[in-house]
């Protein structure tokens, strides 16, 4: 019975797309996370005036 068997290389892909969709969902949050907070801060700028 050889390593690369049907089974084993459908096991190691699902498994491999698994983690990349992990990384990538991560990654989607991390983006959607920083809009917030620069939306949040450049609201937070133009309603309070400098003092400078």
């Amino acid at each position: 019975m050889g390593r690369n068997n049907e089974r084993n290389i459908k096991k190691h892909n699902d498994k491999l797309h698994k983690e990349q969709d992990k990384v990538k969902a991560a990654k989607v949050l991390r983006k959607e996370k920083l809009k917030l907070i620069v939306k949040k801060f450049n609201e937070n700028n133009t309603s309070e005036p400098n003092n400078l």
